[in-house]
C-alpha cells in the first residue's frame, strides 16, 4: 500500500514538473514571437483603466503567467513608467488572462478522451522537438518550442492524471478517497472545511509560486473523483490569494509605489475572494449541480469558475480602482528619506521577467543617457562662448550621471543577453552596447570643451566675432544631426538616414571650413596661438560628437530591414 502511494505521488509531482516546464517554454517562446505586439500593448495600457484591463489580459495569455505580469507591472511603477492608477487595471485585466490556462487544462479531458486528446499533443511535442532540431531560422525554431511546450503541458496533465486514476483504482483509492470525504465534501454550510481549503489553495500556491501548477493538479485530484467542484473552488479561491506572494516578493526593495503596486494585487484578490466565498460555503452544493447540468466535466467546471471569478471581480472593482489605490497608499505610507526613490536604477531587473519589454526600456533609458550628453555639450559650448564658468558644477553632476548610467545601462544589457530574445531583439541588445558607447563619448567631448572654456576664461582670451559665427554654424548642423539621430533611433526609422547624412557631411566640411579660417586668420596676423590651438581642437572635437552621433544611427541598419520596419 505505502509503495503505491509514494509511486503515484512521485508521477504526480513529475507531471507538475513536465506541466511547468511546458507552460514556461510555451510562455517564454509566444513572447518571442510577439515581441513587437507586446510593446504596442504596453503602449496602450496607459490610455485609460479598459485598456488596460484589455492589455493585462492580453500579456497574461501570452505569457501564460498572472505572476509574471504583476512582477513586470511592479517593475514599471518602480521605474516610472506607468502610475499606480494605470498599473490597478492592467493587474485586474492579468487575472483575466491567467484563465486560459485553466481552459487548457481543462482540454485533456475534452470529451473523456483523455488518453487520445494527450497523445495528439505529445505527438505536436515531437513535432516542436523535430523543428528545434532541423530548424534553421530563429522563427522555425521559436515555433518548435510553442510546440514542444505546449505538448509537454498536456503530456504533464496526463501523467498526473494517470497517476490519480491508478490510485483510485488500487485498494489505496478507497482510503484515499475516505480522506478527502472527512476533509469536507462540500455538501455542508459555512464549517472548519471551506477556510482549511482556502488556506491550503493558498499556502500551496505561495509555496510552488505559480497558481497554474495547483490548477492543474486540482483539475487532475477532480477528474480523478478525489475532491468535489465545491472543493476545488475553495482551493481555487485560495490559490489566487497565494499568488500574490511574488509580486509581494518581487516589491522588496523596491520604490515605494512599486510596494503599493503589490499590496493592489494583493487586496484585488482578497476582495475578490471574500465576495465569492459566501456563495461558495454555503451554496457551493447549487452552483455546483448547475454548473454540473450546464457542462457536465468537473475539469471544464472549475475553468468555469476560474474565469468567472475572475471577470465578475473586476467588473465588480474596475470603478473603484481610484479608491483601491487609496487603500494601498494607506497601507503602505511615504517613506520619507532624502533619497529620491527609483532615480538611481530606471532599469529594474524586474523587467527581465519580460525580455520583450526590457529591450524598450533599455532603449528608452539610452535615449535618456543621449539627452544629457547633449544637454551637456550645449552648457560646454555656451561657457566658452559666454566665457562664463557658472554652469560647471551642473555640468560636473550631469557628466558623472552619464558615467553612472553607461555602467548601468551595459550591466543590464548583459543580464538582457542572457535571456530568451527574439532575432531582432538579440541585434538590438547588440547594437545597444555600442550606442551606449557613442554617447557616453559624446560626454566626454563635452567634457573637453568645458576644460577649453576654462582655459580661455584663465587668460581672459576670446574667440574673434568670425571665428564665433563659424562655431555657431557647426554647432547649428550639430543640432539638426542629433535631432534626426534621435528620431531615428527613438522610432527606428531610417527614412531620417538622408538627413543624418547630410548633416554629417555638413559638420566634416565645416571642420575643414575651420581650419583653414584659422590658418588664414594667423597669416593675417589675428589670431593669437591660445585662442588659435583652443578654436583648431574645438573643431576636431564637434566633428567626432557628429561622428558618434552618425554611429548611433548606423546601429539600427543592423536590425531594422527597410525604412517600413520599426
Amino acid at each position: 500500500m505505502a509503495l503505491i502511494i509514494i509511486n503515484c505521488l512521485f508521477f504526480i509531482l513529475g507531471g507538475i514538473a513536465v506541466f511547468m516546464i511546458g507552460m514556461d517554454m510555451m510562455g517564454k517562446s509566444l513572447e518571442i514571437a510577439a515581441g513587437k505586439s507586446m510593446r504596442k500593448l504596453m503602449g496602450k495600457a496607459v490610455r485609460n483603466r479598459f485598456a488596460g484591463v484589455g492589455t493585462g489580459a492580453a500579456i497574461t495569455a501570452i505569457v501564460n503567467s498572472s505572476a509574471a505580469t504583476t512582477v513586470m507591472i511592479v517593475g514599471f511603477v518602480n521605474v516610472g513608467f506607468m502610475t499606480l492608477t494605470q498599473a490597478a487595471s492592467v493587474i485586474m485585466g492579468a487575472n483575466i488572462g491567467t484563465t486560459i490556462s485553466a481552459f487548457i487544462m481543462a482540454l485533456s479531458s475534452a470529451g473523456g478522451l483523455d488518453l487520445e486528446v494527450a497523445s495528439i499533443f505529445a505527438l505536436i511535442a515531437f513535432i516542436g522537438f523535430v523543428l528545434t532540431i532541423v530548424g534553421k531560422k530563429n522563427k522555425i525554431k521559436t515555433v518548435g518550442n510553442i510546440f514542444e511546450g505546449i505538448g509537454l503541458i498536456f503530456v504533464g496533465l496526463h501523467v498526473m492524471s494517470g497517476a490519480v486514476a491508478e490510485l483510485m483504482a488500487s485498494d489505496v483509492g478507497n482510503a484515499v478517497a475516505k480522506m478527502f470525504i472527512a476533509l469536507g465534501n462540500g455538501k455542508s454550510s459555512l464549517t472548519w472545511e471551506i477556510p482549511v481549503l482556502f488556506i491550503l489553495g493558498a499556502v500551496l500556491t505561495a509555496a510552488m509560486q505559480s497558481s497554474a501548477a495547483l490548477t492543474a493538479l486540482v483539475i487532475s485530484l477532480s477528474g480523478g473523483g478525489l475532491i468535489s467542484l465545491q472543493m476545488a473552488m475553495c482551493i481555487i479561491l485560495g490559490a489566487n490569494v497565494g499568488t500574490c506572494l511574488t509580486s509581494l516578493i518581487s516589491s522588496m526593495g523596491a520604490s515605494t509605489n512599486a510596494k503599493r503596486t503589490a499590496m493592489i494585487h494583493l487586496l484585488f484578490n482578497v476582495a475578490g475572494c471574500f465576495v465569492f466565498i459566501w456563495p461558495v460555503a454555503f451554496a457551493g452544493n447549487y452552483i455546483a449541480d448547475f454548473l454540473n447540468r450546464g457542462i457536465g466535466n468537473t475539469q471544464w467546471e472549475i475553468a468555469v469558475f476560474h474565469m468567472v471569478f475572475n471577470i465578475t471581480t473586476t467588473l465588480l472593482l474596475v470603478g473603484f480602482i481610484k479608491y483601491i489605490v487609496k487603500l494601498a497608499c494607506i497601507l503602505v505610507p511615504e517613506k520619507k528619506t532624502g533619497k529620491q526613490e527609483g532615480a538611481q536604477d530606471i532599469l529594474d531587473e524586474r523587467l527581465l521577467k519580460t525580455p520583450a519589454i526590457a529591450v524598450g526600456q533599455a532603449r528608452r533609458e539610452i535615449l535618456r543617457m543621449g539627452n544629457l550628453a547633449f544637454t551637456n555639450y550645449k552648457r560646454s559650448l555656451d561657457m566658452l562662448l559666454s566665457g562664463k564658468m557658472d554652469g560647471k558644477e551642473q555640468f560636473d553632476e550631469t557628466e558623472r550621471q552619464i558615467n553612472e548610467m553607461n555602467k548601468q545601462i551595459t550591466q543590464f544589457l548583459i543580464k538582457l543577453s542572457s535571456q530568451e530574445i527574439s532575432e531582432t531583439d538579440e541585434k538590438k541588445v547588440s547594437s545597444f552596447y555600442h550606442v551606449t558607447s557613442d554617447m557616453e563619448r559624446i560626454g566626454d567631448y563635452a567634457e573637453n570643451i568645458t576644460e577649453y572654456a576654462e582655459r580661455l576664461t584663465v587668460t581672459d582670451a576670446k574667440f574673434s566675432d568670425h571665428a564665433v559665427e563659424e562655431i555657431r554654424q557647426m554647432d547649428m548642423h550639430l543640432t539638426e544631426l542629433y535631432k534626426n539621430v534621435e528620431l531615428a533611433f527613438a522610432d527606428h526609422d531610417l527614412r531620417y538616414m538622408s538627413k543624418i547624412e547630410e548633416e554629417e557631411e555638413a559638420t566634416d566640411a565645416m571642420c575643414k571650413t575651420m581650419q583653414q579660417s584659422h590658418i588664414r586668420r594667423t597669416d593675417e596676423g589675428r589670431c593669437n596661438p591660445e585662442t588659435g590651438a583652443v578654436f583648431l581642437q574645438l573643431a576636431v572635437n564637434m566633428e567626432r560628437i557628429g561622428d558618434h552621433m552618425f554611429n548611433i544611427a548606423n546601429s539600427v541598419k543592423s536590425y531594422v530591414g527597410n525604412p517600413a520596419n520599426n
